[in-house]
């Protein structure tokens, strides 16, 4: 074992939440050290390939669970160097949500209005752009067509993607060796190393305990880059503030491991799991129909033919994010991409007696592989997942080399949920299967349950302690100098891909987290300019950061809708 360092702060995490504190406090003058599970690849070393050893399978991290698989990133950077780099904001009913509290789920002091400026900082920062038409490739107009012809809107969808440097190879979700995926190691993560921040990868946080001095020991072990079962070397670190951004997956894990050494935790760490709403459904194109009804047509005679070709996902369905709507009959419908490899597990073509994972329906469906399009479902659920007792170390049984864990996390889906699914299923068919232009072939949990690669509020922010772990500024009720920043604080399924969000509410969270720890002893300030030295959205979030920095809930305009 080392012997044990110190620092000013320790994140845990390097995706949005990670890299956003990281940066911040490091730009402050705060001493910071990121400690991040995953390796560290460079964009020439992400590879198109499923080969286990290859990129794909070391930067994934699928843990299987009771009901619901959550699939995400494992490497520096995070979910942002597999993600799809689709960043839309919340639309507003998300923020009013009510679920089975029957209570608005949310901090009274945060809406779509007093989050906007925190959206333009994130913005700003990556930069996110809305494509035009003529940058969607073939998948999102196939979409967008369908809808048009279905009497359905369509619309490209914001992303962090420069389109000039894409070249559509449609491998993004295996991170981007072309440097066209705007993804954290492009600019918050270099931000922090250029002001002093140190990155190290390969090393898993297991648990915190309190020094006497009432900061935080965080003890980790170092995992091996060939086989993520092996942990060759351990060690602990000191630090005045502790900032957790490991995912929705691993830090109610890792609170809960601590509890031993820190105490309680708040009843809601590691309950209250959201996996976004998510649901799939592929649709196999009939070629003909999609000539003669759409008018679509390409080199060589082929009407779409072009599942591999382009980025994903392009084109989303937004109609039915209507605020006038009942809960959970409120979900987008956004046209995204598998490569071949995980598409053929993903796709299921229900037969009489459920769904055929063999015999002639599969085969013919896989020939017709590049005449599929994937049609994404994010809903409104019920917040059913629970996490049951810590595993021994991480946050799963790693039950292969890379990869692959068996975790303790359970999901039931309520009636309200299974009844968003189906509604959203329904509109799917509608659009997609009208006067025969596809057949779709949903998704269904019967054999491996439901999934995930958004999960979201196993460690909320909220006002009510009793089901929320977070207090407005992100704080571990509690557990003073413990703050999260991750997907897992935001308080339920959005509706629209979560990264935007995410990251705003890191932005959000920094002026409180720079005053806790100054108040703790570090020599820190706030207000720096983005990743790239931007200004204008710094200018517009000036007075905010003021009120934030005191007290949250005095925030101008809290609930405007």
């Amino acid at each position: 074992m080392t012997a044990v360092e110190s620092t000013d702060v320790l994140v845990v995490g390097s995706g949005f939440g990670g890299a956003v504190a990281a940066y911040h406090l490091a730009a402050g003058g705060a001493g910071v050290v990121l400690l991040e599970r995953g390796p560290w690849l460079a964009d020439e070393e992400f590879e198109h390939d499923f080969r286990l050893g290859s990129s794909y399978t070391r930067i994934f991290d699928f843990v299987i669970g009771d009901g619901l698989s959550v699939l995400g990133g494992n490497c520096v950077g995070g979910g942002s160097v597999v993600y799809f780099a689709a960043m839309p904001r919340a639309p507003g009913f998300a923020f009013e949500r009510r679920g089975s509290l029957r209570r608005r789920m949310w901090p009274a002091d945060v809406s779509r209005d007093t989050l906007d400026p925190w959206y333009d900082r994130v913005a700003e920062a990556l930069p996110v752009t809305t494509q035009d038409w003529d940058e969607v490739p073939y998948a999102g107009g196939l979409w967008a067509a369908a809808c048009a012809r279905a009497g359905h809107t369509a619309n490209p969808v914001p992303v962090a993607v420069d389109t000039g440097t894409c070249v559509n190879c449609n491998w993004m979700i295996a991170g981007c060796r072309f440097g066209a995926k705007r993804s954290l190691l492009a600019n918050y993560l270099p931000a922090a190393l250029a002001h002093g921040a140190r990155i190290r990868p390969l090393h898993e946080v297991q648990h915190l305990s309190r020094n006497d001095d009432g900061g935080y020991r965080v003890h980790y072990t170092v995992v091996d880059g060939d086989d993520y079962r092996v942990h060759t070397d351990g060690g602990s670190i000191d630090a005045k503030i502790v900032v957790l951004a490991a995912g929705a997956a691993a830090t109610p894990v890792i609170l809960r491991r601590s509890e031993r050494a820190l105490g309680r935790m708040p009843h809601a760490v590691g309950r209250y799991l959201s996996g976004n709403g998510e649901r799939l459904n592929t649709a196999v194109v009939d070629e003909d129909r999609a000539r003669d009804l759409l008018g679509l047509s390409r080199d060589g005679g082929r009407a779409y033919a072009a599942n591999q070709i382009g980025r994903g996902p392009a084109v989303a369905n937004w109609d039915r994010l209507d605020a006038s709507l009942p809960e959970y009959s409120r979900f987008s419908l956004e046209q995204l991409y598998f490569p071949p490899g995980l598409g053929t597990i993903l796709a299921q073509a229900p037969g009489p007696a459920g769904p055929e994972w063999f015999g002639p329906a599969k085969k013919e469906m896989l020939r017709r592989w590049q005449s599929w399009l994937t049609v994404f479902t994010m809903s409104e659920d019920d917040n059913e997942g629970v996490f049951g007792e810590p595993p021994a170390t991480g946050n799963a049984v790693r039950i292969s080399q890379q990869m692959l864990g068996r975790g303790t996390l359970r999901y039931h889906p309520t009636a309200n949920t299974l009844r968003g699914w189906a509604e959203s299923d329904a509109a799917v068919r509608a659009i997609a299967e009208r006067d025969g232009l596809a057949t779709v072939l949903p998704w269904t949990g019967e054999l491996v349950g439901a999934y995930t690669v958004h999960p979201l509020a196993s460690c909320r922010i909220g006002d009510d302690p009793a089901t929320s772990a977070l207090d407005g500024r992100h704080e571990l009720r509690g557990h003073p100098g413990i703050f999260v920043t991750d997907g897992s604080a935001v308080p339920a399924a959005l509706t629209v891909n979560p990264a935007m969000t995410i990251a705003a509410l890191a932005e959000r969270a920094m002026p409180g987290l720079v005053e806790s720890a100054r108040r703790r002893g570090v020599p820190v300030t706030y207000g720096a300019p983005g990743p790239a030295g931007e200004t204008a959205a710094r200018r517009a979030t000036a007075p905010l950061a003021a009120h934030l920095a005191r007290d949250p809930r005095s925030v101008p305009g809290a609930r405007r809708r």
